[in-house]
C-alpha cells in the first residue's frame, strides 16, 4: 500500500494564520498525493483552535477555520483521507470525529498513526497548561513579538528531550517506540514536533513528517509493499 502523511498545518483564521500557503496551490499538492498514494493520513494539528482570542472558544475557532480554508475542508472530506486529531485540534474529536490513533496493517506491515502529543509530558500530564502556553503565545505574537514565540518553541524542544543529531537519546523518539512496541507495530508515524525524520530503531522504524505551515512543503511517503519509508520536502 501506498501512503503519504501530513501533519501540523496550524490552518487558521484571520492574522495569525500560520499555514503559510496559498490555498489553490496547496490544493495542486493534494492533487499530487491522492494521484499517488491510495491513503493520505492527515496526523493531527490540521486546524488551529487554540489562538481563539478567548479561553475555551475551540469550537467556534475551529468553525472558523474551516470556512476560511474552505475548499481545503471540502478536499478533506474524501475517501482517500483519514483525519486524526493532535493537540492544537483536539476538539476535532469530538466535533469531526477525528481519532487519536489509526493502526494500518498492509503487506504484513503493522503501523501505527498518531499525532505524537502522547509523548509530550507537557501535553499528556497538564493540556491545560500546555494550551494556556498556546493561547498566550497566541497574545504574544498579536502585541508583535513573535520573536519570543521562537524562544518558548525551543524550550519545549529541550523539554520534549529531542535531539536530531543523537536519535538513541532522543526521548520523543524513544517513547513512540515504546507505543510502537505496545501496539505491536512495526512503524510509528507521528507529527507535533515539526521535525521531519526517519529513523530506525532495532527492527522498528520511527517516523515524523515535519510541518506543512510556515508555507514549507514536509511529508512521509510509506510503499508497504516496497518497503520505502522517506522524508519529502517537496513534490
Amino acid at each position: 500500500m501506498k501512503i503519504a502523511v501530513i501533519s501540523d498545518l496550524h490552518l487558521g483564521n484571520g492574522k495569525l494564520d500560520e499555514f503559510g500557503h496559498d490555498d489553490a496551490e496547496f490544493l495542486r499538492f493534494l492533487d499530487f498525493l491522492e494521484g499517488n498514494f491510495e491513503r493520505v493520513v492527515l496526523a493531527g494539528d490540521v486546524w488551529e483552535t487554540l489562538y481563539c482570542k478567548t479561553p475555551r472558544q475551540q469550537v467556534r475557532e475551529l468553525r472558523r477555520c474551516r470556512e476560511t480554508h474552505k475548499d481545503i475542508a471540502e478536499r478533506f472530506e474524501r475517501p482517500a483521507y483519514r483525519y486524526l486529531h493532535g493537540n492544537h485540534d483536539h476538539v476535532s474529536g469530538n466535533i469531526l470525529g477525528a481519532p487519536e490513533a489509526l493502526h494500518v496493517e498492509a503487506d504484513g506491515t503493522r503501523i501505527l498513526f498518531t499525532h505524537g502529543h502522547q509523548m509530550d509530558w507537557v501535553v499528556s500530564k497538564a493540556r491545560w497548561l500546555s494550551e494556556f502556553i498556546v493561547w498566550a503565545g497566541a497574545w504574544v505574537m498579536r502585541m508583535g513579538l513573535r520573536p519570543l514565540k521562537a524562544v518558548v518553541e525551543r524550550i519545549e524542544e529541550v523539554i520534549r528531550g529531542e535531539s536530531k543529531e543523537r536519535p538513541e537519546k532522543d526521548r520523543f523518539q524513544l517513547a513512540s517506540m515504546q507505543m510502537a512496541e505496545q501496539s505491536n507495530a512495526d512503524i510509528i508515524v507521528t507529527g507535533h514536533t515539526h521535525n521531519g525524520a526517519v529513523t530506525h530503531h532495532g527492527d522498528r522504524i520511527f517516523m515524523n513528517s515535519g510541518s506543512c505551515s510556515g508555507g514549507a512543503f514536509s511529508w512521509l511517503s510509506l510503499d508497504t509493499k516496497a518497503g520505502d519509508y522517506a522524508l519529502n520536502t517537496s513534490w
